[in-house]
């Protein structure tokens, strides 16, 4: 699918998709109030659909299962045909190649974009994130980072590198970046 095609089918959200720790949640909250939109997160929903967090999802069902639960998700929001939220989702959401189509007709969809150093600072204190949970942490997260950069590619519109910005600046270039990306529609 062109780009064209892309925002030709696009809902006027927007979704916020990276690593684990680059700050979607926290950016998410803070364009939720400039712009007065609602804010959902992808992994919050499934916790409170399933009644139980993300960690036990996995260790009980497995990632798949898992997976499978975010593309009920996000698919739940373009049958809704919902506009002006902002999405935030979960770090692997861009594993599942269904996933990237359902992202794209979400909206303006931004890859937020952090080093692996940044990210293992950040979540140098987190015990909930199941797939942090190996002998060496920090060489899963730059695996997983690797492996996962086309996907985050191939899904967005704009990628941010969020490395010395702070909220204001993330914000204002996400929120100038969909203005144009919109008016184009």
């Amino acid at each position: 699918m062109t780009l064209e095609e892309k925002v030709e089918h696009a809902l006027k959200n927007i979704v916020l998709i990276g690593f684990m720790g680059c700050g979607k949640s926290a950016i998410g909250r803070r364009l939720a109030e400039k712009l007065n939109y609602p804010v959902y997160d992808t992994d919050s929903i499934i916790e409170e659909k399933e009644k139980r967090a993300i960690k036990e999802i996995f260790a009980t069902d497995g990632e798949d299962y898992f997976r499978a639960l975010e593309t009920t998700t996000l698919e739940a929001f373009v049958n809704a045909g919902r506009k002006k939220e902002i999405i935030s989702t979960g770090g692997g959401i861009v594993i599942r190649e269904e996933n990237i189509r359902l992202l794209q007709r979400l909206g303006f969809v931004v890859w937020l974009d952090a080093k692996p150093e940044t990210v293992v600072e950040r979540l140098s204190r987190n015990t909930d994130r199941p797939l942090l949970n190996t002998e060496n942490p920090e060489e899963t997260i730059r695996e997983l980072s690797l492996n996962r950069r086309p996907l985050y590619e191939s899904s967005s519109h704009l990628r941010l590198e969020t490395d010395g910005l702070d909220f204001d600046e993330i914000t204002t270039g996400i929120i100038e970046s969909a203005r144009y990306f919109f008016g184009t529609q």
